[in-house]
């Protein structure tokens, strides 16, 4: 599948290397195991793959790329770039990268950037109104492209750094879904790198030397929740090597009969049974 007899310009000067070879068959393997597991191709479809210019969007322009490129992935690629009006965001970078790698693609340019910082009092994150403002125009976008689903870039750290924040601020338990239906009911949103780590995401796309764009163009917000929970499960990871994997299996491997909510359990209707032997 992954032989390099023919490749992708996407690929091309990627390092010899086995160590590097190991990771990007990890990397394909995992994105096609979450799209297989979670339902996502439909034959035919067209998919705007949103790209920032960050390690994680790379990456999975790479993965659906190469996928698409083996037979593998049978739906049309848009590569889509919000510029959302930062100070100082390279507006080339991405074009110029995008031709290079002959990606069909759409640079959009809207300026939420301003709405957000006279909207948002000082001190405040505004993370939250600048993603609602940006997956509003992703959504508008895909429908002018004729496309069924928006594909975004969260990996399995993503995944586990929400379900802790849920759990540790909003009291519940919930995480990004690899795949849901937008409110309006009209698109998929999509995560196909659900099953694959931060780690693995950063050394491929440096490995690959892609130019790579910074996420702190609007001023970086130190002690934000995120950050607080991610330097906690780094802790953790260093503590005891392998427990981010771990704690991602158990949200694949759900038993709501040993949870505690009736809504997803019928406690009510739960009965012994009366042909059960009696206790010595």
């Amino acid at each position: 599948m992954l032989d390099d007899t023919e490749i992708h310009p996407l690929f091309e000067g990627a390092p010899s290397s086995t160590s590097f070879k190991k990771l990007r068959k990890r990397i394909i393997r995992q994105t096609r195991e979450a799209i297989e597991a979670y339902g996502m191709i439909e034959r035919g479809a067209r998919w705007l793959v949103c790209l920032s210019g960050g390690k994680d969007s790379y990456t999975l322009l790479a993965a659906l790329t190469e996928l698409q490129w083996r037979g593998l992935l049978p739906v049309e690629i848009l590569a889509c770039n919000l510029d959302q009006g930062q100070p100082g965001f390279p507006q080339t970078v991405l074009p110029e990268f995008l031709e290079k790698m002959k990606v069909p693609h759409r640079i959009e340019y809207r300026d939420t950037y301003s709405i957000v910082m006279d909207k948002i009092p000082e001190n405040r994150t505004f993370c939250a109104l600048c993603s609602r403002l940006r997956r509003g125009h992703l959504y508008r976008i895909a429908r002018e492209e004729g496309c069924s689903a928006v594909v975004l870039g969260h990996h399995r750290d993503d995944m586990l750094e929400t379900f802790f924040m849920s759990l540790f601020h909003g009291g519940k338990l919930a995480t990004m879904p690899p795949k849901l239906v937008n409110d309006e009911g009209d698109l998929y949103v999509y995560r196909p790198l659900a099953y694959v780590a931060e780690d693995d995401c950063e050394k491929f796309a440096k490995a690959m030397h892609y130019p790579i764009i910074p996420c702190d163009l609007c001023g970086s917000q130190d002690g934000l929740q995120r950050q607080q929970i991610k330097q906690l499960l780094n802790q953790w990871e260093a503590n005891s090597p392998g427990r981010r994997q771990v704690m991602f299996k158990a949200l694949t491997n759900i038993n709501p009969s040993h949870l505690l909510d009736p809504n997803i359990f019928d406690f009510k209707g739960l009965v012994r049974d009366g042909n059960a032997p009696d206790s010595p």
